[in-house]
């Protein structure tokens, strides 16, 4: 069976690739649901013929049915808060259509189609951010996709709020109609988790290229000595993550002239004096950044791994299995999995916040870097004031991210009649990890507008490597060198642009 893979999700959802649906997993969907209608007519069911949750043990008359379907949609469609932003939305859908591509959910295949022309016509359901617990899956974001299949509700289309039955009027696209089981099937499972996970390891991983590239531009500033990132060195360590990020270090430097070699200058070379004027080895937050930022490497490489697997497998209840012609009841919209990996992803990203401020800081700081002025102030040192409100923003972002920091996997609570009696909050999970991501690119910002004031402070930008002098450039053409205090929060904006822009295609880890 194909399954979906990081760059084929971000093709589709940045890209606005369409999505395509096998004759395979087509056919795996229709058989699916052919057997559970067979199945179903004399048998007790969950969801099926009975209700939903702690009202499962009711049995549900066969008039009724189909109202049982269309009920767990309306009456959980009670979310609150922001609506989450499309590209969320879009992985959401695609993730629940992959839960269903699996085979294993009985539900019809018009059910497939018109989640497919959803995604591919950028039909973005209004689903607001609050109302998970992660188990029963993501069932009040879930019911508000679902209220948009059925008709129902309020979509995003063409950046406009809009009723969905005029939106699929308007394209010709006819509202489901439930089968058997469609409306638990749609509200039952991990998706919106998933996808909210998804885009958060995308923007993790360009946060992790731009932290080491800006790592290698700092070292290049303060002209640190090379070897803290040879192979040699960290071949000595058995971590994966460490020797991935040196290696990619090495790859950006290339051919800086900025960087001193400790053999030529320390070893080579006869010292007689007592107190050396450059640091024979730098501050942590610049000779440290492979051991750092390989635990975040290896965190990542993980997260994308759970998250591959959990788009690709059937996560809603109960499973129907057409092969062993069975249907099993269990808890595979449990969000464990999901919920676990944020709380990791969002620990990771913190860390590398504040490996990032912390280098804005040596940048800032004078009396630390000896090389620069305050703040990297171009000006009138007391007239002028160069970057230094701009570390405000990096310290008391990096301080929230800290605090965010706390894991939602083991907050658990109780609900649903104690029904949902330990939960998963990989939602939250999701949603806090996100916070967590926005702050670093407002941190990350800062450090690459002080990077480039630092480099023009220093008149190095000729000797920078290829890769970062191409950085600088580009930073450079709408972040201009300033003397005179200019009003600054457009140009953060503007770098946080450019930093989330990059394409994964393009990053260097």
């Amino acid at each position: 069976m194909k399954q979906i893979e990081l760059k084929e999700l971000n093709d589709i959802i940045y890209h606005s690739s369409p999505i395509t649906i096998t004759a395979e997993q087509m056919s795996a969907v229709k058989e699916s649901y052919e057997f559970l209608k067979e199945f179903s007519h004399d048998k007790v069911i969950y969801g099926i013929n009975t209700g939903f949750g702690p009202m499962a043990q009711y049995r549900i008359d066969d008039d009724k049915l189909t109202a049982l379907q269309y009920n767990i949609i309306r009456s959980h469609s009670t979310g609150a808060g922001e609506p989450l932003a499309p590209q969320y939305v879009k992985a959401a859908m695609i993730a629940r259509l992959y839960t269903f591509l699996q085979g294993k959910s009985g539900v019809h295949h018009e059910l497939i189609e018109l989640l497919a022309a959803f995604i591919n016509n950028d039909i973005i359901p209004y689903i607001p951010e609050h109302g998970s617990v992660g188990a029963s899956g993501d069932l009040v974001q879930l019911a508000h996709m679902a209220l948009t299949l059925i008709g129902e509700g309020e979509v995003f289309y063409r950046g406009e709020k809009r009723s969905t039955a005029d939106v699929l009027k308007e394209l010709n696209l006819k509202p489901f109609t439930m089968h058997i089981r469609e409306g638990l099937s749609v509200s039952n499972g991990t998706s919106v988790m998933t996808g909210l996970g998804v885009i958060n390891l995308i923007n993790a991983k360009k946060l992790l290229h731009w932290a080491t590239v800006g790592s290698v531009m700092m070292n290049e500033i303060a002209s640190s000595y090379d070897d803290f990132m040879s192979e040699e060195l960290n071949a000595t360590k058995l971590h994966n993550g460490q020797r991935y990020v040196a290696q990619a270090m090495r790859h950006i430097a290339g051919d800086s002239r900025c960087l001193r070699n400790r053999t030529q200058e320390l070893y080579d070379q006869h010292h007689e004096e007592r107190v050396f004027e450059h640091k024979v080895q730098p501050y942590y937050s610049l000779r440290c950044v492979p051991q750092v930022l390989g635990p975040i490497y290896d965190t990542l490489k993980n997260c994308e791994e759970v998250l591959i697997n959990e788009i690709n497998s059937a996560n809603d209840n109960p499973i129907v299995d057409a092969k062993t012609r069975m249907v099993y009841h269990g808890g595979n919209f449990h969000g464990d999995y999901v919920s676990f990996e944020m709380d990791k992803m969002k620990i990771a990203i913190t860390k590398l916040t504040m490996l990032c401020e912390r280098q804005a800081n040596y940048l800032f700081h004078d009396r630390i870097n000896g090389i620069l002025p305050p703040f990297v102030n171009m000006g009138e040192l007391g007239l002028n004031y160069g970057l230094q409100a701009s570390q405000f923003l990096a310290t008391s972002t990096t301080a929230e991210c800290q605090t965010l920091s706390n894991p939602m996997y083991v907050h658990s609570i109780p609900n649903n009649n104690d029904n949902h009696d330990i939960v998963s909050m990989g939602t939250n999970s999701a949603l806090i990890a996100r916070r967590v991501i926005d702050n670093s690119y407002q941190v990350l910002s800062v450090l690459f507008m002080g990077m480039v004031q630092a480099v023009d402070i220093l008149n190095i930008k000729e000797n920078l490597s290829a890769k970062t002098r191409k950085v600088y450039d580009e930073i450079r053409s709408f972040f201009p060198a300033f003397k005179e205090d200019p009003i600054l929060y457009p140009a953060v904006a503007n770098t946080i642009d450019y930093l989330q822009k990059i394409d994964l295609e393009d990053l260097t880890l």
